[in-house]
């Protein structure tokens, strides 16, 4: 699919995010490193509050392994963001989010996502992600995404 066609209804966990002045850069849009935050802020609030993960003391932590992302149209402050956030592909000890940063209107103005591998705290070495994890992130596969 050409995830410019992506509308809201694709995603299924939505967070609200207001820019902020600083996200601007000098052209008067918001710097493209602006957007790994906010990917990073509404996975790891998904985490936290719907898969029981605690950052400072789960055995198991989420490594982002690679990025990508695609621009449609500008944002810049103050717009207010909605980001939504599914699932293209569970694997055994790695899943693959999508994040649809929207403005007003159904069209993303951009797309992008990240592969996190789950690893032991301490060894960081890969393993299984867990049950409770595991089922929070089944929530948010939609229909053509791939479950290993």
């Amino acid at each position: 699919m050409d995830l410019r066609q992506r509308r809201r209804g694709d995603y299924l966990f939505f967070r609200t995010y207001r820019t902020r002045w600083s996200d601007n850069d000098q052209y008067s849009h918001l710097n493209n490193s602006v957007y790994a935050h906010y990917f990073d802020s509404i996975v790891n609030d998904f985490l936290i509050s719907e898969c029981g993960l605690q950052p400072a003391s789960s055995p198991l932590i989420g490594l982002v392994i690679s990025s990508w992302c695609q621009f449609f149209s500008p944002v810049s402050f103050p717009q207010v963001l909605e980001l939504g956030l599914r699932v293209n592909k569970l694997g055994n000890s790695s899943v693959s989010y999508e994040v649809g940063v929207f403005t007003e209107g159904e069209e993303p103005a951009v797309v992008g996502g990240y592969t996190h591998v789950f690893v032991d705290r301490e060894e960081r070495k890969s393993r299984a992600i867990a049950s409770e994890t595991r089922k929070g992130l089944s929530s948010l596969i939609r229909s053509g995404a791939a479950k290993l």
